[in-house]
Parts: structure tokens; sequence; C-alpha cells
């Protein structure tokens, strides 16, 4: 599961992560703490290694409704290449998302009350989840771009607060995952698997994490 996540790092710094990016001309802010149906920064496969904003929460193409994005923010890896709503992006249509941390949320003991915690890698970089996008047409002939972040099960560290956690891609997958031509689900299965625990660290920060109106720094700041 992933239902919030960050992204502060500069545009500058987006260019030094990720190697000739191209970054529009737009306005690009730190985000604290990212929701679903919002815009959400990410690398589409189609060939330009270009920055592209899609909304979080994939609409298939074939869709009546694009209320339906609301309830596939996620995608389990394991049934990607069966499952109607992501079988065709998993082997056309794959994004890289990009992030610099994500929360959860640990149950306290004896209490109703959930403590969010924020994850992150030991290095504090960028690191990218695994997504899949496609392309939604009003029937008035308006567009929306949308995306899912692809779920495996949870490592050691993210169990203790769920079994799923979102797949962060390494980087020598990148070229792969973003490669233009139809790909086949057993060459890409294999490159979604729970991240090194070892490799990653977490923290208590305050529950204002819990309602999406409060995207600022203080979301990220240990408690």
């Amino acid at each position: 599961m992933c239902g919030r996540f960050t992204l502060t790092i500069d545009p500058g710094e987006l260019r030094d992560a990720v190697q000739g990016l191209l970054i529009p001309d737009v306005e690009f802010s730190p985000r604290y703490n990212i929701a679903p149906t919002q815009p959400i920064a990410v690398i589409p496969n189609t060939g330009e290694n270009r920055l592209d904003f899609f909304v979080w929460g994939l609409i298939p193409s074939w869709a009546k409704d694009p209320t339906i994005g609301s309830r596939l923010i996620n995608a389990r890896s394991e049934s990607l290449a069966e499952k109607p709503s992501f079988r065709s992006s998993f082997r056309r249509k794959r994004c890289l998302i990009l992030a610099d941390g994500f929360y959860e949320w640990r149950v306290m003991n004896g209490s109703k009350i959930k403590q969010p915690v924020y994850i992150h890698l030991k290095n504090k970089k960028l690191f990218a989840f695994a997504g899949l996008w496609d392309t939604w047409f009003s029937p008035e002939g308006s567009e929306i771009k949308s995306c899912t972040i692809i779920t495996t099960q949870a490592n050691s560290l993210i169990a203790p607060f769920h079994d799923r956690m979102p797949v962060i891609l390494n980087q020598s997958a990148y070229s792969i995952w973003l490669d233009t031509h139809e790909k086949q689900p057993e060459t890409l299965s294999p490159l979604l698997q729970p991240y090194p625990a070892d490799g990653m660290a977490l923290y208590d920060v305050s529950r204002m994490v819990n309602d999406p109106a409060n995207d600022r720094a203080e979301c990220v700041t240990p408690i």
C-alpha cells in the first residue's frame, strides 16, 4: 500500500539524479504530503525522457467514469498481467514515479490512534516507484493522463505496519522499465521486488500528515 508520499527536491537535483532528464518550464514546489487524485511527477515511457505530471489514480482508457481512478491508486504486482485495469499498461505504458519518501501508519497498542511514520532511503536520495499510466478521453474530447503505483510484499522494515509496500526500482532497471516497446510480463515481473530493508530508514512524524491539506515541511519533521 502507498497512500501518501513526498518529493521535496528541486528541479536541479532532479536533473542530477536522472541523467538527461528534460524538465518543462513549470512551477515546481517541494511536496511534503502528496495524496491520491493530485498531479504527481512522472517519467513515462514515451521515449522522450521527459518529466510530466499525471493524476495519481489510474483511469483506464476504456473506463466510462473517471472516478474509478480514486480506487486504482495502487496495483498489486502479482496480478498486473491478469487484471483488466492494468494488463495493457503493464505491457505498453510504464512510468517512473519520482519520490524521496512515503508514509505508513503504526497502530498504537490499546488505542485507535494510528501513528504516522516517514520512510526513506538511508542515503536520503531521490528514488522512483514503478508505475503504470494510461490516457482517458472524456465524451467531450478532453484528456486525462493518470497513473498508479505498483506494490509488492513488504520487506522486514515495513511489515510491522503493512503487508504491502511500493515497488522502488533499482536504477539499473530504469532503462528496461522505460523501454517504449511492448514487454512481456515474464521480462518485467522480476523487477518488482521489495527494496532491501537495510537500505531504508523510518521515524515517527506528526499526525498532521493525516490531513492532505497539510503540505509543508513540518510533515517530515521527526517527533
